[in-house]
């Protein structure tokens, strides 16, 4: 089996509070990986560590078989994308928000906006729209069209459906579904919603008091209601 990320005895503080306590997990390249647990568990914190938003403590993150602290974190981050749980909007179209990212390393190519606002679970109309004006799930997957613009190997995302309406919510893991497979892409989740993450999810880390507790595979995993 073939990982693409593994984390070593991790630990991370935030505010002199100890956040991450020894965290191991290794992911495999291809797959969605849930981060599960309730809030402060340290999922959020988990996924800022491994695109070096924030650096770790002590411990070791390999990426692609190498120490993350060997990447230019700039550079990192074009192909460990973070979708952070606030979808903020650019001035423009949702086109333009899409062609962000690309726009700054050079020639946009539209074919490829286009085909990451559909991948996302958009219909083409929607490139011309104000994306600062649309739903809270429609800004939702603007924000996943902005990250796969990119053309990311690892996206990480933060409670891609919190605040969504449940109809919303079931297009939106759809998008997630349909364009990690299309893409072959590696995804970590972050959700409190047991059966979100057994949707979703390939595999399940479940998150205690900034431990993992088990790693499961998701048919397996027995688990309540939500957080």
């Amino acid at each position: 089996m073939k990982y693409i990320m593994e984390m070593r005895r991790l630990r991370k503080s935030l505010e002199d509070t100890l956040v991450l306590k020894d965290i191991d997990l290794k992911v495999r390249l291809g797959e969605i990986m849930g981060l599960l647990g309730p809030s402060g568990s340290g999922k959020s914190t988990m996924l800022r560590c491994l695109n070096r938003i924030i650096e770790i403590d002590s411990g070791e993150i390999i990426y692609k078989g190498k120490d993350l602290k060997e990447f230019v974190p700039e550079e990192l981050r074009k192909e460990v994308v973070l979708v952070p749980q606030e979808s903020v909007m650019f001035f423009g179209t949702v086109f333009d928000n899409v062609a962000y990212g690309p726009s700054l390393q050079g020639e946009v190519d539209k074919k490829h906006i286009l085909n990451c606002i559909k991948d996302a679970g958009l219909d083409p109309e929607f490139k011309d729209r104000d994306a600062r004006k649309l739903s809270g799930g429609e800004k939702r997957r603007v924000a996943l069209a902005r990250a796969l613009a990119l053309k990311p190997e690892v996206l990480l995302l933060d409670e891609p459906t919190s605040g969504v309406d449940p109809k919303r919510k079931e297009k939106v893991e759809k998008s997630i579904l349909r364009f990690s497979k299309k893409r072959d892409l590696t995804v970590l989740l972050v959700t409190h919603d047991v059966d979100q993450a057994k949707r979703v999810s390939d595999r399940i880390a479940n998150l205690r008091n900034g431990r993992i507790k088990g790693v499961y595979e998701s048919e397996e995993f027995e688990g309540g209601a939500a957080f």
